[in-house]
């Protein structure tokens, strides 16, 4: 019995030993002062397949009727998506083509939105006066995983968010996450991107990853601390069962030593 009991002490304080102390990271460490200056990559949101998009358009013609014709959106043939309640809207489709009024099909993946305006502005030339577009995102919205407070999908009701605004909409990183890698993936014209990024760094703001994109998905890793943690626990949790069967051998031993 005493060498079961001395067998399980010295076991606990061998793992106990081992435990390693988790590295402790701080966001945008490497900031020494308010009035620092770095270069903010703005990123501008290239349409891709499946985004909604509001269109209106509008001209220097004196009936409102006119205008009206080409802002139908919603509407069968015209397009449009008024399912569950939500605004109507283009969706483009797995084309990456736009279905306007009175215009036709138009390519929308992979142009800007001032490229978009652009491109249906030239088309309505030849039937308003001085016609003028305006196109948004009805659906901008960020996929957030792993060691995160909140998982899940962040829908935007801006076009314009960076990923250290993503994570505190999310609930901030875990105490078992990383800040010093987050993965940043993004699909531009078919092509999967990954970006990688350390929160602990001003570099951050250089970065074409620090402004989201609609459709991102942004993913934090687990530390090497919670991993060793569980690994560490698994192998008690087996020091265990052996150190209970030794204790009732040694408990049978001794019954029958008597």
């Amino acid at each position: 019995m005493r060498f079961s009991s001395l067998a399980i002490i010295l076991f606990s304080l061998f793992f106990i030993s081992c435990g390693t102390q988790r590295a402790v990271y701080n966001y945008l460490e490497d900031v020494n002062d308010s009035t620092f200056r770095k270069s903010v990559y703005i990123a501008e949101p290239s349409i891709q397949k499946n985004d909604l998009l509001s269109i209106q358009v509008y001209s220097a013609a004196l009936d409102p009727q006119i205008d009206a014709l080409y802002n139908m959106q919603g509407v069968q043939g015209g397009g449009g998506s008024a399912q569950g309640g939500q605004l109507g809207g283009y969706l483009v489709d797995v084309h990456g083509n736009i279905e306007l009024p009175r215009i036709g099909s138009v390519k929308a993946e992979g142009l800007k939105k001032g490229e978009l305006e652009a491109a249906i502005k030239e088309r309505l030339k030849t039937q308003l006066t001085n016609p003028n577009v305006i196109v948004r995102f009805l659906n901008f919205r960020i996929t957030m995983l792993g060691e995160v407070g909140n998982p899940g999908v962040l829908n935007i009701p801006t076009e314009r968010l960076t990923v250290l605004e993503a994570i505190g909409m999310a609930g901030g990183v875990t105490q078992f996450g990383t800040i010093k890698q987050v993965r940043i993936l993004r699909e531009v014209n078919g092509e999967r991107q990954l970006g990688i990024l350390d929160l602990t760094s001003k570099e951050i703001f250089a970065s074409p990853y620090y402004q989201l994109q609609q459709n991102d998905v942004v993913v934090v890793n687990q530390t090497r601390y919670k991993l060793r943690q569980t690994e560490q626990q698994r192998v008690i949790q087996q020091v265990g069962f052996f150190t209970g069967i030794i204790s009732a051998a040694a408990l049978i031993i001794a019954i029958f030593n008597r």
